[in-house]
């Protein structure tokens, strides 16, 4: 981390970095309202060998990494039924169970699958969702996350993000000259991490396409920050900038036909978009202060930090009219905005006043409240969940870089669990087909 530490600050010394770290407890700001208790049973299975996953407990996870929902359980549950006619409502109203998932998994071919699931209303004695999904062995935690957005989707009305995936750098440090960075992709949960790219030198801000079949990341493979794009089904990649300077903090316009970056070619950190069908570059910040992070707000609008204000804060500018306009006020700093699909919430890094350390908060963009989400000293790289439900960050727990998830209503926390010892900048895709 060290060595990454001192390439940037020689590089882009006049920039935010974004890898700061820290070490200390993590500590979540709970919630004023109880999350909904629910009960996924264990899934009923016939088969002569155990299931290579246990889908109940992931969609038992899914739900509770939401903050939305209090799994029971099983050591409390008074029975284990597999199809809702076996419920009796009795026994989950005893341990203040609101809900009931049971699900049956029945093998259909020689590696086909089907899971039958129902959901259960224990207040109303009703049965509110049931459906079967198929799939194979090597899709079995796909059909749990598929069965933990329609669970979380018909009790809250919003989309579930359970079947989105990750994408975070990972350095594997053998000496003191010799360290391995690699881009992976994993599920939205780290399980069934594959290695993208792999490299020497430093990969920084992997982010995903709108369509999530592309990656944009900063390499430093040639000993200077260039900007590519990774075709994930292919491997194919593509060189976009490698302006003398910076190259920094790609980001894609929700339409995809666009790119946002750093580049500071005039001598100065400035933002430019440049379309990627024609190349043609175009700046869009012209100040004499440190502007960076671009993030889009629609298709035309950027949100991005800067410092014009003496200290670095969010603004935001219309790429039509020019127009710029702040948008933090509280604290004095807040840089690396993320904004969930909606637009309502922007997550960022956020320092309050008279305090040295660096957390992640979220702003109400229509109310404009602000809410600090964790008390570590150096938090860093917010990604936003699609439905703005979850959101992960890179900390410092115990000597390790590791990836934090976290619910924005503050009640769930979790590591997401990796074979790696340093991670850093995670980014949450889009939906995927």
């Amino acid at each position: 981390m060290k060595r990454l530490t001192h390439v940037l600050v020689g590089l882009v010394a006049l920039c935010f970095t974004q890898l700061l770290l820290a070490q200390g407890a993590i500590e979540i700001t709970r919630g004023t309202d109880k999350a909904t208790p629910i009960a996924v049973v264990p899934f009923g299975w016939q088969g002569s060998a155990p299931l290579p996953e246990d889908m109940a407990d992931i969609t038992a996870n899914d739900l509770r990494n939401s903050g939305m929902f209090a799994p029971i359980p099983r050591g409390n549950m008074l029975s284990y039924p597999t199809r809702d006619s076996e419920i009796n409502a009795r026994d989950w109203r005893m341990i203040g169970a609101d809900y009931v998932v049971v699900g049956q998994v029945s093998a259909t071919g020689a590696d086909a699958f089907s899971l039958t699931y129902s959901l259960y209303n224990v207040v109303r004695e009703q049965v509110v969702l049931a459906r079967s999904i198929s799939g194979t062995r090597t899709q079995l935690r796909d059909i749990a996350h598929h069965l933990s957005d329609e669970v979380f989707k018909e009790l809250t009305g919003i989309q579930g993000a359970f079947n989105t995936k990750l994408l975070y750098v990972a350095a594997e440090r053998f000496s003191v000259d010799n360290t391995r960075y690699t881009l992976q992709r994993s599920d939205y949960d780290g399980a069934r991490a594959v290695t993208l790219l792999q490299s020497r030198e430093p990969i920084l801000s992997p982010s995903y396409s709108p369509d999530g079949e592309r990656i944009a990341y900063v390499s430093f493979e040639s000993r200077r920050p260039e900007i590519y794009i990774h075709y994930i089904r292919t491997g194919r990649r593509e060189r976009i900038s490698s302006f003398e300077g910076l190259n920094g903090a790609p980001s894609w316009s929700p339409d995809g036909t666009r790119l946002a970056f750093v580049l500071s070619r005039d001598g100065n950190p400035e933002i430019y978009v440049m379309d990627l069908a024609s190349k043609q570059l175009r700046r869009v910040t012209n100040h004499f202060a440190i502007d960076t992070e671009p993030t889009w707000m629609g298709n035309d609008t950027l949100v991005f930090t800067s410092d014009r204000g003496g200290r670095p804060q969010i603004y935001k500018q219309n790429l039509s009219s020019g127009n710029t306009e702040r948008l933090t006020f509280v604290g004095n700093y807040n840089a690396n905005a993320k904004l969930s699909v909606d637009g309502r919430t922007m997550v960022m890094v956020h320092r309050q006043e008279g305090y040295r350390n660096f957390q992640i908060a979220t702003q109400d963009l229509e109310r404009g409240n602000l809410r600090v989400l964790t008390e570590t000293s150096l938090d860093e790289s917010p990604t936003v969940s699609p439905n703005g439900v979850m959101l992960i960050y890179a900390t410092r727990q115990q000597g390790r870089g590791v990836l934090m998830l976290v619910s924005t209503n503050g009640r769930a926390r979790s590591v997401i669990p990796t074979q790696f010892n340093d991670l850093r900048v995670p980014s949450w895709s889009p939906y995927l087909p």
